[in-house]
């Protein structure tokens, strides 16, 4: 029987955490556990899966993925999340070359053929936002996205919104689509406000309007806007997404796989 043999890990500057595993048969496997700014954190985590699952049948992804999560007093957040995830794609990797199929073809088959993506421009620099975009553009880009402003405090001028406004149309004025991110920056107050602001300029989404950790606010938010509102990647579990899917506060869920 094949056992995972191995389990090491690799940074690559300046933020992402790559994991590869080896079977006795010597199949490889590289998942990733990119988590910016908790680098050694994350490594730490991976070690104590290194330490439990040395020796464990790497067919049995499931059980191994169950064991991790529920075998330990803590569960989820970032980092053991983060781990067990770079640890996981690896392993699916690996059954993929051994069974010698991509991995989409495991998960059910693939489902398009072609899909629809957006090149990221910042939009912190207002003199480089339109510069960047028609860069993209060139690139054969329709859409960007774009962050939507810095913080601010609970409540601000309206002042501070009318830049972040002025940037997007002015992308939308070279004819691409724009998806604004929040970065949960704004306060409940200030980001209604911006986000009825943006309304008139038909944005594809706005993304994290407040901290993913208000699914009340974020309906209250999403039922007095008409733009989709779009969050996920900071949350770590399908348990997490609960909350935002029974209260219908988003329209895309952004789930980070990694």
């Amino acid at each position: 029987m094949s056992t995972i043999s191995k389990i090491e890990k690799f940074r690559v500057p300046p933020r992402w955490l790559f994991v590869r595993v080896e079977t006795s048969d010597g199949i490889v496997g590289w998942g990733e556990s990119t988590l910016e700014g908790h680098t050694e954190a994350v490594e730490g985590a991976i070690q104590d899966l290194t330490e439990r699952f040395i020796g464990a049948d790497p067919s049995n992804i499931e059980d191994i993925w169950q064991t991790a999560y529920m075998g330990r007093f803590y569960r989820g957040g970032p980092v053991l999340m983060s781990a067990l995830s770079g640890l996981d794609i690896a392993l699916w990797d690996i059954k993929g070359k051994k069974l010698g199929v991509p991995v989409w073809q495991l998960l059910g088959g693939k489902l398009r053929d072609r899909v629809k993506v957006y090149g990221w421009i910042g939009g912190d620099n207002p003199s480089d936002v339109v510069a960047a975009a028609l860069e993209r553009k060139e690139q054969g880009f329709t859409a960007v996205k774009m962050n939507g402003t810095d913080a601010a405090s609970w409540i601000d001028s309206p002042d501070i919104l009318r830049g972040t406004v002025d940037r997007v149309k002015q992308v939308r004025q070279i004819g691409m689509d724009v998806g604004v991110d929040f970065h949960g920056r704004l306060h409940k107050g200030m980001a209604k406000q911006l986000a009825r602001l943006l309304e008139q300029c038909q944005p594809l989404f706005i993304e994290e309007p407040l901290l993913p950790t208000q699914p009340e606010e974020i309906a209250d938010l999403s039922n007095a806007v008409s733009t989709p509102i779009a969050l996920g990647e900071r949350l770590y579990t399908r348990h997490d997404f609960r909350p935002y899917l029974e209260r219908r506060a988003i329209d895309i869920a952004q789930p980070d796989v990694c």
